[in-house]
This record gives C-alpha cells, structure tokens and sequence, in this order.
C-alpha cells in the first residue's frame, strides 16, 4: 500500500473520534467566530493563512539541517530553529482553527498532524536548550529527529490538502464544470426578492447548481457550492455582515458579499465564484467570467 493508501485508511478510521470531537470543541471554545478568527481562516487574504504561515518553520528547520553539517554554520542554524518555533505557534493557531470547521476525515488526519507537529516542536525546544547548554551534539541529534518526524507531517498535511481538498476553492472546481456559453435562468418576476434561489447551468454532463439573488431589477449568480466545503448557497440567507450585503452560507456561516463574491466572514478564505448577468427581454442570463474560458 502506498503512503497515501494508507492515509486514506486512516481518515476512513472512527476509533479516535471520541478524542478528536472534545478537542475540536475546545478549539472552538478558545477561537470563537469574529475579527481573529476569521484573521486565522486567512478571510481577508483570499486564500487559506495556514499554509503560508508555515512556509516559515518548515523552512527554517530544513535551512537549520543543512548549516548543522557545516560546523562554522552551526550558530546561524540555531537562530534558524528559534525563528521556527517562534513562528509555529501562530502557524498552529491557524491551522487549528481551519481544523475545527473541516469534515471528520480531515479532522481525524488532521489529528495524527497536530500530534506529530507537536512531537517536532518538542524536539526542537529540546534542541534550543541543548545548545545552550554547550551540549551541541545531542542539541543536533533532538533537531534532526524532529525534521525527520515534520516532514512526514507535511506529507500529511499535502494529503489533507490535495487529495481531501481541506483548503481548496469547491467553488472553483464547480466552476470549472460549466460550459462557458450564456445560461437562461428564468424570468426575472420568478426570482423572489431578497434571498437565494436554486437554478441550474450545465456542466460536462452534470447539471451545476447555481444561487440566484434578486435585488430589485438586479440580480447576483453564483455558483451553488460554496467555497469552502460546498455548501448548499442557495439554501442560504442574505444577510449584513461587517457593512456589506453578503450571501450566507447555510452549513458554517460564511458570508460572500454579493457584489463581488469576496469573503466577509469566515471560515471560508476563498472567494465565491460568481458569474456574468445580463437581462434579454425580461428573462436573467448568466455565464461564467473570462478566466474560466
């Protein structure tokens, strides 16, 4: 069996769930839903924080490994493994709190790479305080060891996001299923005003749900599931969230402003795809943008 083979087996296992659950509910306990939160989700960057908050340790830690063989380099190496543990703390917080809003199999390899980060970092503290107690050897030996084990927890974490799609656009790849011509939604008088309606565009051989909102003589199309674990959007509400008129989520809260499909509210990091309208004769046309063609 492959490695990732035996990742899958592990989401598919429940043993550890009556662990996993407290601990998400902790984690949600201590980041409740606001401003930090969502600054942890990345909200405001568009795009998912955790993985680039650990772009960081990662880096210094491998950078760390390499000048340790170099004895002259040594002491440049131990200001690397510092500026990685000082780091991997607000890179934990992030990744904990995109964590606790994930479906159970992520959660539960999620799980297996909060301990093994754990371990790391552990073995890396051990490493700072070797060294700065002369005992150089044995400060190399604990580093290595713990580059040894965050590297096979960044091969977990690359599962959790490739092959699970823990922090990938669902919207996107929803999008991607539509054909780029013009797409009749219907009359604008069977819209209802002021909250989502279900519609359909076709894809490649599937039909892709879409949400319609009406505003008067206006309406905002966007593709039905939603960006962050495609949630069903037009079973959702229009609501004002932070100044903005925002379509919200119905599974965790996400709020996408309707004028431009920006995320306002977390968990969700992604903005939602949303596509071109034009009126002809009274009936709303809608398709996507150019991008996608």
């Amino acid at each position: 069996m492959s490695l990732m083979g035996f990742l899958d087996r592990i989401a598919d296992v429940s043993t550890f769930d009556k662990a996993i659950e407290p601990a998400r509910k902790a984690v949600q306990a201590v980041l409740k839903p606001g401003v930090l939160k969502d600054a942890l989700h990345g909200t405001w960057l568009g795009h998912p924080l955790h993985p680039v908050l650990v772009q960081v340790p990662v880096g210094s830690w491998t950078s760390a490994g390499l000048l340790d063989a170099v004895p002259p380099l040594r002491p440049a190496a131990t200001v690397l493994i510092a500026t990685g543990v000082a780091v991997s703390v607000p890179a934990a917080m992030s990744g904990a709190a995109d964590w606790s809003e994930q479906e159970i199999g992520v959660r539960r390899l999620g799980a297996l790479h909060a301990v093994s980060n754990v371990a790391a970092l552990g073995l890396y503290v051990g490493s700072l305080v070797a060294r700065a107690k002369g005992r150089g050897t044995l400060g190399r030996v604990l580093s290595y060891t713990g580059l040894g084990i965050a590297t096979g927890s960044a091969a977990i974490g690359g599962h959790m996001s490739y092959a699970q799609s823990s922090g990938a656009s669902h919207a996107a790849t929803a999008a991607r299923a539509l054909t780029s011509d013009w797409i009749d939604l219907g009359p604008l008088d069977d819209l209802p005003e002021g909250r989502p309606a279900l519609r359909t565009g076709d894809g490649s051989g599937v039909s892709v749900p879409l949400a319609a909102v009406r505003r008067g003589g206006r309406v905002d199309v966007f593709v039905g599931a939603c960006s962050h674990l495609a949630g069903p959007l037009y079973e959702g509400s229009v609501e004002e969230v932070r100044g903005h008129a925002c379509l919200v989520c119905p599974w965790h809260d996400s709020a996408f402003d309707l004028d431009n499909g920006e995320p306002r509210r977390g968990p969700a990091a992604n903005p939602q795809e949303k596509l071109e309208v034009r009126m002809e004769a009274g009936r709303v046309m809608a398709r996507l943008p150019g991008r996608h063609q």
